[in-house]
């Protein structure tokens, strides 16, 4: 078991996030993040193997948290009827967008490292994998509508990856960006009337 000392750990983790904020991950050295912490490199590797664990402790359960409840929320639409799905689209849409955003900036932190300072490790294809959770929720939709006769536009999965990146390049855009909050949801507003606007149209519907 690891020594614990509840403001020692504190500090560690204050100092790694300003080093992997600063230098990115690549570019991050133990020895600058035991220095800021004022404790020898050995104190800092009782507590973290190397700089990916530190790392990971920073980031990894808000993106878990994020991702899952994402993909669980998308499930849970799915498994709706057809006809509940597309009646519901533009609430949903609405709805989701305000936790996501309301989430992101409740971790800021968090999620501009995995933005801007994850080259190096398994989060730096994160939005990937939170945009193929929304493609394959596209490709299920597209494809009922398509078994239920709707005139809906027949999409390759090229075209439905772009689609799905413009919602989250566009909205990690804000944390790159280091947008204040109420100017990020005034943004995502505007994003998310583009973004459902589009797929109405590509889907048939009228957004109405």
């Amino acid at each position: 078991m690891r020594p614990f000392n509840e403001k020692l750990a504190a500090d560690l983790l204050k100092a790694g996030k300003q080093e992997f904020m600063t230098h990115g991950f690549l570019g991050a050295n133990m020895r600058n993040i035991a220095s800021a912490a004022k404790v020898t490199t050995g104190a800092l590797y009782r507590y973290y193997s190397d700089k990916e664990a530190l790392f990971i402790e920073l980031v990894d359960e808000p993106a878990r948290v994020f991702a899952d409840r994402y993909r669980e929320r998308q499930m849970s639409f799915a498994a709706q009827p057809l006809e509940s799905q597309l009646k519901r689209m533009p609430e949903i849409t609405d709805r989701e967008s305000d936790w996501m955003m309301a989430y992101l900036y409740d971790h800021f932190d968090a999620f501009k490292l995995i933005a801007c300072c994850s080259a190096g490790t398994r989060y730096a294809y994160y939005i990937d994998t939170l945009i193929e959770i929304e493609s394959e929720a596209g490709r299920q939709l597209i494809a009922r509508m398509s078994e239920a006769g709707f005139p809906a536009q027949d999409m390759d999965d090229g075209l439905i990856h772009i689609l799905s990146g413009t919602l989250f390049n566009g909205m990690f855009e804000t944390i790159q960006h280091d947008m204040p909050r109420e100017k990020a949801m005034e943004y995502m507003n505007s994003l998310r009337d583009f973004y459902s606007a589009g797929w109405f149209k590509v889907l048939g519907l009228s957004g109405d």
